[in-house]
């Protein structure tokens, strides 16, 4: 038997449901690191479940994810 995880779309900072897409541009423009990006716009201070997807999205470029990322906490 072959088990498959389950499918994610993550595109989102679900606390401040601000799309990771808007946030990208607001980023790059103003320079900010995650620490900048949280306080400006409130995502990744609340729950933390984000923070990774946030991370990965301000070095990457991704705004879509299809897979979990460990948690800051891991």
């Amino acid at each position: 038997m072959t088990v498959t995880a389950p499918r994610v779309h993550i595109d989102r900072c679900i606390c401040r449901n601000r799309r990771f897409a808007d946030l990208l541009p607001l980023a790059r423009e103003a320079g900010w690191d995650l620490g900048s990006l949280g306080q400006a716009t409130g995502c990744g201070e609340q729950c933390g479940l984000c923070r990774p997807y946030l991370r990965a999205m301000l070095a990457k470029g991704t705004t879509v994810f299809d897979r979990l990322l460990p948690s800051d906490s891991e």
